[in-house]
C-alpha cells in the first residue's frame, strides 16, 4: 500500500511538470515575428502604425528615428470577479514593432504579449505577461502591413 501511494504521488508530481504547449526555439519565434519588405522605411513605419490602429490598438509611442512602435489594446475587466470576490482582473494585449532598414529592404519585427493584471481590495496587485505565439495572429498582421505598404507605394 505504501509503495502504491508513493508511485501515485510521484506520478502526480511528474504530471504537473509537463507542459502541453509546443516549445518554439528563439529562431522559430523570430521567424514567425519578422518580415522584410522592398519599401522605404518611412512607408513601412507608417504602415505598421496604421495597421496597429486598424486592429484596435492605441499607439503609446512611435519614434520613426529609432523605428520603435509601442501600442496596447483596450482593457477588458471581469466585473463579476470584482463584485463577488473583491478582486479586479484586467486583461489587455501589448504590441511592439521594430522597423529597421537592412540594405535595400526594410525589416519589421512585431511582438504581441497578453498582460493580465489583478488587484484586491486589500491593496495587493499582480501582473502576468505571456507572449502570444499564435502564428495566425502574426500572419494576419503581416498581411495587413503588406496591404498598407501596397496602398502607400
Amino acid at each position: 500500500m505504501k509503495k502504491l501511494f508513493s508511485l501515485l504521488f510521484v506520478t502526480l508530481l511528474l504530471s504537473g511538470c509537463f507542459n502541453n504547449e509546443p516549445t518554439l526555439t528563439p529562431l522559430e519565434i523570430q521567424s514567425m515575428q519578422s518580415r522584410s519588405y522592398e519599401a522605404d522605411q518611412g512607408v513601412v513605419f507608417a504602415s505598421v502604425v496604421s495597421v496597429f490602429q486598424d486592429l484596435g490598438y492605441v499607439i503609446k509611442d512611435a519614434d520613426a528615428t529609432s523605428g520603435f512602435i509601442s501600442a496596447e489594446s483596450s482593457t477588458k475587466s471581469d466585473a463579476a470577479t470584482q463584485i463577488f470576490l473583491g478582486i479586479a482582473k484586467m486583461e489587455q494585449t501589448l504590441a511592439t514593432a521594430y522597423v529597421e532598414p537592412i540594405g535595400n529592404r526594410t525589416s519589421v519585427r512585431v511582438n504581441f504579449v497578453e498582460s493580465i493584471r489583478s488587484s484586491s481590495t486589500y491593496g495587493q496587485s499582480d501582473r502576468e505577461d505571456r507572449p502570444i505565439l499564435d502564428v495566425n495572429l502574426y500572419q494576419n498582421a503581416f498581411e495587413r502591413i503588406e496591404n498598407a505598404i501596397f496602398i502607400r507605394s
